[in-house]
């Protein structure tokens, strides 16, 4: 249950953040336990990503999650949650088709999660949706730059918009989402000027993921940064905490302790 001196973060709020040169602190989270553990340590804004499919289902891509799925994963983080904003992804082939589609998946996460806003991957392509979306009432994320849903598409995961033309369509989306009524935007994987470049030229904020210090938030995925996924290591990454070895050597302390019978000793049992 909420506390009344808890000061919930909302999409106002990070826009005056954003006013006042505040950056906004985000991380991906898909359960009660760590959403309760990160929104009391401060956490501005809770992402239930699509990474799921990646880390909590083992898919090598964000595609192969469901709708349902990620409606699960939202309504266990909403629970551990008195503070943070929880943005949900609507996961791919729930949005692209048509807005109407768009529109019923967005509502579909509202009504069965109680999260606060969802987000979708796209720029031109996806600004109907967007509008229509708003319209409703629900507030929408964009997310430009590297699109993990359309990774056949561009065929590796490297850092988009290098190059002038993709840079300046770029550029001209991020204007799009706003004019849309998107209230933030994610910038993944693109080069740090570029993001600098965007981050000025909007009045939303943006969430950087691999796009440098200049984006107005940060974002990361939850088992990177605490060290627990070993096998990722961008340049982008810090890792905050190697939980994967702690977690490996309370687990085989554990193993030796049964079969030595040191536990349950004596203290340990009714």
């Amino acid at each position: 249950m909420s506390q009344p001196d808890v000061k919930k973060v909302t999409t106002n709020t990070l826009q005056k953040m954003k006013a006042a040169g505040q950056k906004i602190a985000m991380l991906t989270a898909y359960d009660f336990s760590f959403a309760r553990i990160f929104d009391a340590a401060g956490i501005d804004v809770l992402l239930v990503g699509d990474s799921a499919s990646n880390v909590m289902a083992g898919h090598e891509t964000t595609l192969p999650i469901t709708l349902d799925q990620m409606i699960y994963h939202a309504q266990c983080v909403v629970r551990g949650v008195d503070r943070s904003l929880v943005v949900v992804d609507l996961p791919f082939g729930t949005y692209q088709s048509n807005p109407d589609i768009a529109l019923a998946s967005a509502i579909r996460v509202m009504k069965e999660t109680g999260g606060h806003s969802i987000k979708l991957e796209g720029g031109e392509e996806a600004v109907e949706s967007i509008k229509r979306i708003v319209k409703a009432g629900i507030p929408v994320m964009g997310h430009l730059g590297l699109t993990p849903q359309s990774i056949y598409k561009f065929g590796t995961y490297t850092v988009r918009a290098k190059e002038e033309m993709e840079a300046e369509k770029l550029k001209r989306d991020a204007l799009l989402l706003q004019d849309a009524g998107c209230y933030a935007i994610v910038l993944e994987k693109i080069p740090a000027l570029l993001a600098k470049e965007v981050s000025e030229s909007l009045d939303i904020p943006t969430i950087g993921i691999g796009a440098g210090m200049y984006c107005d938030g940060q974002v990361l995925v939850m088992h990177d940064m605490l060290g627990i996924n070993i096998e990722f290591k961008p340049r982008f990454l810090r890792k905050y905490a190697d939980l994967n070895k702690e977690i490996t050597a309370a687990v085989e302390q554990y193993v030796k302790d049964v079969q030595s019978q040191d536990f349950p000793n004596e203290q340990e049992q009714y």
